[in-house]
């Protein structure tokens, strides 16, 4: 009778696969670090963290953003208080081009590289593009250099074609959550909507922010799916998020992602994606608190959004670059971005 074959451990794969050849993981090999028990988190982390520092340097990428237009949106994203469809406290407003300047240029004081203008549309009409445009041309004549990023949901070429244009540096537009999960969480438009307006992006040169949101009722395997969809895509970034259940939508009561799970996530999405900048975005604070926080930049994130969220409270930026500082991790210089 012959012995069964010895399985081996998916932290010891990622070791060689990872961590030595830059390969990231698969779906099933994704899945089985989700799974892993809460004891091995430290392991996975440190792992993590030495992937990260060897595929994409020791320097953190810091970002502020801004709604140009907030709430009033007529999708029905079910975590999204700027739903229009949902009975949130959220309400339709603009934000004129002075107080965008002021944005820019707070954001730019904290040492951030990145400034992302950010509006609840399905897509932008020409109105919208008007006011970008206006704003960005105002943000320069301040004399601030900061990178330029936009988030205006669905695109058409016409439209991708106009923000190269201007001169935006990178776009956001999230995928949300796995293919297979994403008709749970939106019905008024499509995942393969997304992923066009993505490619669009990627082949006019821009570069290419997308991420999600994590604890929206996925499953572990849609979590492994997800990661795995986001590398096919091959983004310059991914902003990892983590769901606050805002009043109003959906999602409301849905729990808080506990932060030994959003570790466990954290340190698989490196391992799928070792050459990305992994960002902490929305919901850390709730999920992580300060301390998860540190344990989350020492586990394979590379970047932060500092100041407040667009519906939601963050910390202070002060808060995260001391913690960035007592960490000793460097703040990407805007010199080296450009």
């Amino acid at each position: 009778m012959t012995a069964a074959p010895e399985q081996i451990d998916v932290l010891d794969e990622a070791r060689e696969q990872v961590l030595e050849r830059g390969v990231g993981l698969s779906e099933a090999q994704v899945l089985k670090v989700l799974e892993l028990p809460d004891d091995r988190i430290p392991e996975l982390l440190a792992l993590a963290h030495e992937v990260r520092e060897r595929w994409c340097g020791p320097e953190v990428e810091v970002e502020g953003i801004v709604s140009l237009k907030t709430g009033g949106c007529p999708e029905d994203c079910h975590f999204c208080s700027q739903s229009g469809q949902f009975p949130s406290p959220v309400r339709s407003a603009w934000l004129d081009i002075p107080g965008l300047v002021r944005a820019a240029r707070q954001t730019r004081e904290t040492g951030a590289t990145e400034f992302c203008i950010v509006a609840a549309v399905r897509g932008p009409d020409k109105r919208l593009l008007s006011q970008v445009r206006d704003g960005i041309k105002a943000i320069r004549e301040d004399g601030n250099d900061i990178q330029i990023a936009c988030s205006l949901g669905m695109l058409t070429q016409e439209q991708v074609d106009e923000l190269v244009a201007m001169g935006v540096h990178r776009y956001n537009h999230n995928l949300e959550t796995a293919r297979s999960h994403f008709p749970n969480v939106v019905t008024t438009h499509s995942w393969e909507e997304r992923w066009d307006t993505l490619k669009m992006i990627r082949d006019a040169g821009m570069e290419v922010c997308c991420g999600g949101i994590i604890g929206m009722g996925e499953s572990l395997a849609q979590r492994a799916e997800f990661a795995v969809q986001l590398a096919e895509l091959e983004p310059d970034e991914v902003p990892l998020n983590f769901l606050i259940p805002n009043p109003g939508t959906p999602y409301e009561n849905y729990p808080v992602v506990e932060g030994t799970e959003a570790l466990r996530t954290v340190g698989a999405f490196r391992l799928a994606l070792p050459r990305t900048i992994l960002r902490f975005a929305g919901g850390r604070e709730l999920t992580f608190g300060d301390l998860g926080a540190k344990q989350g930049m020492l586990g394979g994130i590379n970047a932060i959004i500092v100041g407040n969220y667009l519906t939601n409270l963050g910390r202070p930026a002060q808060q995260d670059l001391d913690m960035l500082e007592e960490l000793s991790m460097p703040i990407k210089a805007l010199s080296q971005t450009l």
